[in-house]
């Protein structure tokens, strides 16, 4: 389809504007606007049928940083970039690593039961092509993928889509104090999260297949799960089940469904294991990179980024986070029609890990009781607001805060770490109820309530069927920045970048319209 325009046009200011659309239509084939040929096919039915997303500017931040020589910013984001449409690319079989980094993933690997023989070429930094693979050798595994994204400010953004295997990976990245950590992340962390979905063990696969054929073969069930049913980080061991009267018994009454349960659940453990596993490599990869760049680099240590993952698999919507980056989903209330004119309730998916939240306050302060000057002026060492982020190392080691000078060094570091990179992590089964996904960074809710983004897209939608609401979003928050700060909406959008910075964030927006319509293995892109 083609996404309707809005308001926003100032040459550059729009760094990214991406969307893709599932369609559902049997019978002949048809041209779509921008020519993309659409095949009907019947397929297995995922749980999206659409998405957009947009990003904004604000910060003054270098294109490209020299951050491993160079080759992040020359070959590797060039070659994972669109960020005007998606567009289909090989999927990546092996994790394709820098040298700076290969020592440490081989280390890990040695610590791995089930490990695949390390990649011989660490010379290649671009996505390879790689063989069909089966169904048990990897759940996210395709052919070929769609992909978007690209850089506005200090964010970034991913998205990366196999529709014909009903999974759907996004991602937002929003640095700090510079782009060079959003960017580690950007080239490195979605590989980083394949890699390890694929050692997951075999078994485990083999019995999630088995299961995920049984359960798509009965398109009811995608509209009889109970939507109560959402995994937390605090209670991940024991709440990973399906309700007692989920639609699984009525797809197999003769007593197997235990068996899919089961094979089911201990697979979402494995996910959830794995962007763990696939955060913590990062983390040090990025970290172990910083050492060996810092005496050129001092301001590397200072650099981190917050992180917001979502995967929506099958019935399976997925969230990772750390930082304070927000996934607000839209969903109808026990008893509402669903037709349009019942408000839509939000519910927000993500913890915002600041020291604003009395709760991650408290926690951190538990964690450093013999420092009196662990929150100063409502920040951690009065430093940062971030409770937990990926790198600024110099909260977290003391040889990378020894690497700034004067003020900018922190005094008296006596227990590091003091910014966790430990995620939340949240898994829930995708209900009927649920109508879309709000995935943005906190620049958004800077200037909106979750009830007022859900409010704001659901009413777009009903006006605009073809229409952006990504787009939409970050109209409204321009027209609401410049209100505040009495100015027009075209003055406001000619204030140089880093200067506009005093009046709004940089602001990354993806909005996932959730669906049961059948799907296609192409779709229209646009912009």
């Amino acid at each position: 389809m083609m996404w309707g325009e809005t308001g926003i046009k100032p040459d550059g200011e729009l760094k990214v504007s991406f969307g893709y659309q599932c369609n559902g239509y049997r019978g002949s084939s048809f041209e779509v606007s921008n020519g993309f040929e659409i095949i009907p096919e019947i397929r297995k039915t995922s749980s999206f049928s659409c998405l957009s997303g947009a990003a904004l500017s604000a910060n003054a931040t270098l294109a490209n940083t020299n951050i491993c020589n160079g080759l992040i910013g020359a070959e590797i984001l060039p070659s994972l970039d669109s960020p005007n449409s998606f567009r289909k690319v090989p999927s990546s079989p092996n994790l394709s690593r820098l040298d700076i980094l290969s020592s440490s993933l081989q280390s890990s690997l040695s610590n791995l039961s089930c490990s695949p023989s390390p990649p011989s070429d660490h010379d290649s930094y671009l996505l390879k092509p790689k063989s069909a693979p089966s169904r048990s050798e990897g759940f996210l595994n395709a052919m070929d993928v769609q992909v978007a994204g690209g850089a506005a400010g200090e964010d970034r953004v991913q998205a990366v889509c196999s529709e014909e295997n009903g999974w759907l990976f996004c991602a937002i990245y929003d640095g700090f104090n510079g782009r060079d950590a959003a960017d580690f992340l950007a080239c490195t962390l979605y590989e980083t999260i394949i890699f390890y979905f694929n050692l997951l063990g075999c078994e485990s696969k083999q019995d999630f297949s088995r299961a995920s054929d049984i359960l798509y073969l009965d398109q009811s069930f995608q509209h009889t799960l109970d939507d109560s049913n959402i995994i937390h980080e605090e209670k991940l061991p024991s709440r990973i089940r399906s309700n007692k009267d989920s639609c699984l018994d009525h797809i197999n009454k003769n007593g197997s469904s235990d068996r899919i349960e089961s094979s089911s659940n201990s697979f979402r453990h494995g996910v959830l294991d794995s962007f763990v596993q696939a955060l913590n490599q990062a983390e040090n990869d990025f970290l172990n990179m910083v050492e060996q760049e810092m005496e050129d680099r001092p301001d590397l240590v200072s650099i981190g980024s917050c992180v917001l993952v979502v995967l929506i698999h099958g019935n399976d919507l997925y969230t990772l986070n750390l930082g304070d980056s927000r996934a607000v989903l839209a969903t109808y209330g026990e008893g509402d029609d669903m037709t349009g004119n019942e408000r839509l309730k939000a519910i927000q998916l993500t913890d915002s890990h600041t020291v604003d939240n009395e709760v991650e306050k408290n926690q951190l302060l538990c964690d450093h009781p013999d420092d009196p000057m662990t929150v100063v002026a409502g920040k951690v060492k009065g430093k940062l607001k971030l409770t937990r982020a990926f790198g600024v190392g110099y909260l977290k080691k003391k040889k990378l805060n020894d690497a700034l000078m004067g003020i900018l060094r922190v005094r008296n570091l006596i227990s590091p770490p003091y910014v966790s990179t430990q995620p939340s992590l949240n898994v829930r089964q995708i209900s009927k109820s649920d109508h879309f996904v709000i995935v943005g960074s906190d620049g958004l809710f800077d200037f909106f309530s979750n009830d007022e983004a859900v409010k704001l897209v659901h009413s777009y939608i009903l006006s605009n069927s073809s229409g952006d609401p990504a787009k939409f979003l970050l109209e409204q928050l321009v027209e609401r920045a410049a209100h505040r700060a009495g100015f027009s909406m075209e003055e406001l959008m000619n204030v140089p970048a880093g200067r506009r910075r005093k009046y709004h964030d940089d602001v990354t927006v993806i909005v996932i319209i959730l669906g049961t319509n059948q799907r296609t293995t192409k779709a229209s892109t646009c912009i």
